[in-house]
């Protein structure tokens, strides 16, 4: 499990001070891509072809992801290693116009190489880029793998965050997070975020909600997530 002494936010390989522009701490990509395999609809998780009313920008905040999934060779390159991060990037997630959501709408093959290369800093697990393409950039019509990740990074690239360090040290509440990130960022409103978190309160994910035109947006009532008056606890890292 990586150690986490302070923390201190920076633009990628390197720091910044006060509100962080910075996803990751420090992250220095490998020469050669992970291996992949295909990722396919199921009986669970079928293919589902409907329009695009909305999207969602999930981040992750990665130190509780790692204290959960550190010891998994799948984590390798993300938990282990001289690499550390604050929040990366789930993906870029197209809603319907209801409660459902496309999924799967076209068949893939394995992600170029050089796409994976270019954004394992923002997602840094090569099998994850092609579950997000394979689940939810195949329904963006006219999208490639490059343009889509290129879409998603950029987005996730412009957030700031707030002094998670000195939050993590205080009783918050989802409502509380949401608030320190909005004022982190211009134009972007408490109500147009869901925090979530796992069965002990520990912040898990944060989902950003964008209109079709990528612009900050309301959530929708049913998305889901915590309640705003949820306590919430933010895992630094061993201290």
């Amino acid at each position: 499990m990586m150690r986490l002494s302070s923390i201190v936010f920076g633009a990628l390989m390197a720091a910044v001070p006060a509100v962080a522009g910075a996803q990751a701490y420090s992250c220095s990509a490998p020469d050669g891509v992970p291996a992949i395999r295909p990722d396919l609809p199921s009986s669970s998780q079928p293919r589902r072809v409907l329009p695009i009313g909305s999207y969602t920008l999930a981040i992750t905040w990665a130190p509780q992801y790692c204290r959960e999934n550190g010891d998994r060779e799948s984590a390798a390159f993300q938990c282990g290693g001289g690499n550390r991060f604050g929040f990366t990037l789930h993906g870029l997630w197209p809603d319907g116009t209801g409660k459902d959501w496309p999924q799967y709408c076209r068949s893939t093959p394995l992600l170029p190489t050089r796409v994976v290369s270019a954004h394992l800093c923002s997602t840094p697990s090569a099998q994850l880029m092609q579950h997000e393409w394979a689940k939810h950039g195949t329904c963006m019509a006219g999208y490639s793998p490059a343009r889509y990740f290129g879409q998603s990074t950029a987005l996730y690239g412009r957030l700031r965050y707030p002094d998670m360090d000195a939050l993590s040290r205080r009783p918050l509440t989802a409502l509380g997070l949401a608030t320190a990130i909005a004022r982190a960022n211009p134009g972007l409103q408490p109500t147009m975020m869901r925090v979530t978190a796992d069965r002990q309160g520990w912040l898990d994910e944060v989902w950003i909600c964008l209109d079709k035109r990528f612009r900050y947006r309301t959530c929708p009532a049913h998305q889901g997530g915590l309640a705003p008056s949820a306590p919430v606890r933010i895992w630094r890292g061993e201290r």
